[in-house]
């Protein structure tokens, strides 16, 4: 075999299991999780908790989303969006994806213990429990508000990322722990609304599949409701100023113009719209929440 047909080999298996940690889902993590180090100092982020707690938290959601590709790979085979990963499509093993998860989760622990601190890592290990035990395992079978109460482990990276720079938890850390924990509902189950064919065949028991649709597009314009309120929160504590609150107030009129919509003028195109703009929204929110940050006084 040549060296460049082991070449290609090579390559093609590494981002099969690259596939296996979500890689789309672990770049929101890391980003928010950056922020909230960024914000959790007046001035710039000492270099070893940036690069290192960055690291280590990556790494640990790669491995809770690999090990929920593993524990979901049946539910997975059944739906449109997700049969085509490595697991549903037998390219890489059950056995391998545990030690794959169990490896990359572990490094990424002794990372966070050793070089960063216990909290972030007892916070990060708390996360991985959360996400790929409590949700994965027990919620997201059993319930249709799966989302909402596994949602606070999604919520978490802001909290891990400004416990790696200050070993502590602040007040203002739990407010960016606040913003995701109101936006997950709304943003997942736009995704559910135009998906929910894939969860009513794998047997998953998402809102619009247990309660309906016209049920879940009011509990997404409820919850983008809420989910405004809590994006005041920074400006109202002082832990931010003018320009994010405009910039806030912007985003979350455009978020609710959509939960509207889809309240009273249904499509599936359009709940794609909105699941695309939820992302979106969370980035550039938190974008503002940076800039307004560094802003002199």
């Amino acid at each position: 075999m040549s060296a460049s047909l082991l070449s290609r080999n090579a390559s093609a298996r590494a981002q099969q299991f690259l596939q296996l940690t979500k890689p789309r889902v672990v770049s929101l993590i890391v980003f928010t999780a950056v922020i909230g180090m960024m914000l959790a100092v007046p001035g710039s982020v000492p270099l070893q908790p940036l690069v290192l707690g960055t690291l280590g938290i990556a790494l640990v959601a790669g491995a809770a989303a690999a090990f929920n590709c593993l524990v979901e790979q049946k539910v997975d085979a059944l739906m449109t969006r997700t049969q085509r990963r490595p697991l549903p499509q037998g390219v890489i093993t059950p056995l391998q994806t545990l030690v794959f998860a169990g490896l990359i989760g572990g490094v990424g622990l002794v990372i966070l213990y050793r070089f960063v601190n216990p909290l972030t890592m007892w916070l990060t290990l708390a996360t991985f429990v959360g996400y790929a035990v409590i949700y994965t395992v027990v919620l997201k079978p059993l319930t249709p508000q799966n989302i909402v109460i596994g949602g606070a482990s999604g919520a978490m990276p802001p909290v891990l990322g400004w416990a790696a720079v200050t070993g502590e938890v602040g007040h203002d850390a739990l407010l960016l722990f606040l913003i995701i924990f109101a936006w997950t509902p709304p943003h997942f189950w736009s995704l559910a609304l135009y998906r929910r064919d894939d969860y009513a065949r794998a047997g998953v028991p998402m809102l619009p599949v247990t309660h309906g649709d016209k049920f879940t597009r009011l509990s997404v314009l409820l919850y983008t409701i809420i989910l405004t309120a809590v994006t005041l929160l920074p400006f109202a504590t002082r832990m931010s100023g003018l320009p994010y609150l405009l910039s806030a107030m912007v985003l979350d009129a455009v978020y609710l113009a959509y939960a509207v919509r889809l309240l009273t003028h249904y499509s599936d195109d359009l709940a794609r719209k909105a699941f695309r703009y939820s992302i979106l929204y969370l980035s550039l929110l938190f974008a503002a929440l940076l800039v307004d940050h560094y802003m002199p006084s």
